[in-house]
């Protein structure tokens, strides 16, 4: 099957989720500066949010550059990310309107570390589907970056209760580590264009 619905069925959703996110910060009444200080929490919430919400379409825009064809297996998985993507706006705005509270901060994590191994469970289809020897395969290599999040979004999970801000500050570093541009993939089909 060709990947090309794949691709503008999953952009299509991502954009929506950010257009979802923005309209849950709500315009004060009020016409003074002060009048946006409740809003700091939601607006934080909805940066962090964008923030991996961007990431996800990078990454999945470069791993959909390595893949020639779609299966069955690799169209639910897609859409098994999505599904969890797609909860992104409820529990950014929840934690947001909460001033990052224990229980709200928690289940961001959840929704995170469920994202990320929606994720894996996708690249490992992909791989399958195309073989040890694919160029995402060949890109990936022993994925440092994959492995480590979700043990960061558990001991984030763990220490909400514990400290909110260092559960925060393990959200917001796992965004950093991800940011850091990733080359694999652009150099690995550099190395190895795709033979017509």
């Amino acid at each position: 099957m060709n990947k090309g619905r794949l691709e503008a069925f999953s952009d299509g959703v991502l954009a929506i989720i950010i257009t979802i996110m923005v309209l849950e910060i709500k315009v004060p009444h009020g016409r003074e500066l002060a009048d946006l200080k409740p809003l700091i929490p939601v607006f934080l919430s909805y940066v962090l949010s964008f923030i991996y919400v961007g990431i996800y379409w990078n990454n999945h825009h470069h791993m959909m550059h390595t893949v020639r064809r779609v299966n069955g297996s690799i169209l639910w998985a897609n859409l098994h990310l999505l599904f969890w993507l797609s909860l992104i706006p409820f529990v950014t705005g929840w934690m947001g309107e909460n001033h990052f509270s224990p229980t709200p901060l928690a289940l961001y994590g959840v929704v995170l570390l469920m994202a990320s191994i929606a994720y894996f469970i996708l690249q490992n289809l992909i791989i399958k589907s195309h073989g040890h020897t694919s160029l995402l395969a060949k890109a990936i290599g022993k994925d440092i970056k994959g492995k480590i999040s979700p043990i960061l979004y558990l001991i984030a999970i763990g220490s909400s209760w514990l400290s909110q801000s260092f559960s925060g500050g393990i959200y917001i570093l796992v965004a950093l580590i991800w940011l850091i541009p990733d080359k694999r993939i652009e150099r690995t089909i550099t190395e190895n264009p795709p033979k017509h």
